[in-house]
């Protein structure tokens, strides 16, 4: 693989072509399905992962009663796994495929030696962090204040922004987990937007209908975390169509 191979992920394309020339080597092409798990709590991040294209993965927390909630979502715009650490730390969340695709791979012990070498790769990383943190703090928020609606909107919307898509292929049951609710209250949120005209649901899959209208259903917190990513990565958050 050259640094021209390289493409998919915008936070790769945002490194120097000498940093993705030192990076192109090792960088290892996966196919990951939905629901495939990157890693668990207390695993050692021996990896990290860029998803590419249409990929999709989550950091979610499980909570002691079995419960689990989605705190991040990550697409082409970002990584999971060892970002601005040394590697080899143990993952305080589970990492999973939220919506399958490619993903690019590479030992996190290999990023931090490169990244060593490089004060721009470093940066650019560091800065990604920052932008990751942000969207935890907003998720936390978020889940605090606003009613399922929002959040499903928010959700859908997030996650159409960064597949570049209009339909995301997910059950319930997934969004559910992804939004810490039980499988009714999402039922009754996507029975509203199917009546409203907003979203139709498939075998597996949900097609947003009316951009717009989702828009307007959703919370202004997926707005909030775009403009920051726009300010300290501006080009990396997917731009919407």
């Amino acid at each position: 693989m050259t640094e021209f191979d390289i493409e998919g992920s915008n936070l790769l394309s945002a490194l120097q072509k000498a940093d993705r020339r030192s990076l192109a080597p090792y960088l290892q092409e996966l196919e990951l399905p939905s629901n495939h798990v990157i890693h668990e709590p207390g695993d050692d991040v021996r990896y990290c992962y860029f998803p590419r294209h249409q990929a999709l993965a989550s950091h979610v927390v499980l909570m002691a009663d079995g419960t689990a909630i989605e705190a991040a979502l990550v697409g082409c715009e970002g990584a999971i796994g060892g970002i601005v650490s040394h590697g080899s730390l143990p993952a305080f969340a589970r990492a999973v495929v939220t919506h399958g695709g490619g993903f690019y791979r590479i030992a996190a012990t290999v990023l931090e030696d490169i990244k060593q070498k490089s004060p721009h790769m470093g940066d650019l990383l560091a800065r990604y962090a920052d932008c990751l943190m942000a969207q935890l703090f907003q998720s936390i928020a978020c889940n605090a204040t606003h009613t399922v609606e929002q959040r499903t909107a928010k959700w859908l919307a997030a996650a159409l922004d960064r597949t570049g898509q209009d339909e995301v292929a997910l059950t319930q049951d997934q969004l559910g987990t992804m939004l810490g609710v039980g499988r009714t209250y999402v039922s009754r949120v996507i029975a509203r937007f199917k009546q409203q005209g907003i979203i139709i649901t498939r075998r597996g899959g949900v097609k947003v209908l009316d951009r717009d209208q989702l828009e307007r259903s959703s919370c202004a917190c997926r707005q909030t975390v775009t403009e920051h990513f726009q300010e300290v990565l501006q080009g990396i958050y997917p731009a919407v169509e």
